[in-house]
């Protein structure tokens, strides 16, 4: 029996969709998911959620599902988020990440949906000059992945400007972690972020870390990151969900902790969870790496009902740790893509 007044969630087989999916249904909220498992896989979705193959811009199968599942909301994770991938594929990554959710946004207005929370990124600020950095800094993407989640913001501003619609688009920073129960976490040995990588070294899946620089201005020489724990990150959507739900305005918002660490120091942190070196090695510097990337996170605190629970590096990095021991080698054949 389909479920009523349902969140659909794109994407939600995916790292972060899948902990969405876990949040709305640890609240008691009905969800559906769709996803086209390009990425994602599907033992991450609980057996008792609904889910249904497919792409988030097949028009008349999202409008079968809106329909079939009375959905009053829906949040947007499906897309493609590799930063040197979109580089190489540039043509690919509008048609996936602007074309589909122009698609899935016209379907949603002639629908009559109201709600709307979009997974956008901090790489629409490019190489921010201000730290941290506020929504109204300069968007200045520096990638074809910055790009066109911009974009897309700027698609959903003009569609809630035309309609009834209202949206909440989410700026993520640095995502790291696992659901601390070992229900989810991030899959894939293609990895581009400092706590996944650390956690496939000592996993024994990778065999080795390398710095990118260690000649920045900051304070040991090395890049600043604000990593938020993913399941932080999911109750933020919720707590979107919410603010949407009781009229609240269309909004974008940084999501992230407001503070940030290097990557020395987050390497350490390894270091002392798993009790063991890592020996990483030292290389140049990653061309447009800004030297220190921190949310300020002001409207977000002010806006939603949200306090993070897992704001702890090493709890952090020991979820993360946990997840990747457990992985089963045979999950590992897709790339990792979920990421800000």
């Amino acid at each position: 029996m389909a479920v009523k007044d349902a969140t659909l969630i794109t994407g939600g087989a995916g790292y972060i969709g899948s902990h969405a999916v876990l949040a709305l249904r640890d609240a008691g909220r009905p969800v559906v998911v769709l996803d086209n498992l390009s990425t994602g896989a599907r033992r991450v979705v609980p057996e008792d959620v609904p889910f249904i193959e497919g792409d988030a811009g097949d028009q008349a199968l999202v409008a079968s599902i809106l329909a079939d599942y009375d959905v009053g909301s829906v949040i947007h994770f499906a897309g493609s988020i590799l930063v040197e991938e979109s580089v190489r594929e540039p043509l690919a990554y509008y048609r996936n990440n602007v074309g589909t959710s122009a698609k899935l946004l016209q379907t949603c207005v002639e629908a009559g949906i109201r709600r709307f929370i979009f997974s956008s990124t901090a790489a629409v600020y490019g190489a921010a000059e201000v730290s941290p950095i506020p929504e109204n800094a300069p968007s200045l993407p520096i990638n074809p992945y910055g790009s066109t989640k911009l974009v897309t913001e700027w698609m959903l501003q003009d569609a809630a400007a035309a309609s009834g619609l209202r949206f909440v688009a989410l700026r993520y920073f640095n995502v790291a972690g696992a659901d601390p129960e070992g229900r989810s976490g991030q899959l894939g040995p293609v990895a581009t972020h400092l706590v996944k990588i650390a956690s496939q070294v000592v996993a024994g899946t990778r065999e080795s870390i390398a710095i990118y620089g260690d000649d920045y201005d900051t304070p040991d020489g090395t890049c600043v990151r604000d990593y938020i724990h993913v399941s932080d990150l999911a109750d933020a959507h919720l707590a979107a969900l919410a603010y949407l739900e009781k009229g609240g305005e269309s909004r974008i918002l940084n999501c992230g902790y407001g503070h940030g660490y290097s990557v020395k120091e987050v390497l350490a942190a390894v270091e002392r969870c798993v009790g063991r070196p890592l020996n990483p090695t030292v290389g140049p510097r990653r061309p447009g790496d800004p030297p220190i990337l921190v949310a300020d996170v002001t409207a977000l605190r002010r806006t939603l009902a949200w306090t993070p629970r897992f704001d702890d590096l090493e709890q952090i990095i020991t979820s993360a740790v946990n997840w990747e021991k457990s992985i089963p080698p045979a999950t590992e054949e897709k790339p990792s893509r979920e990421q800000a």
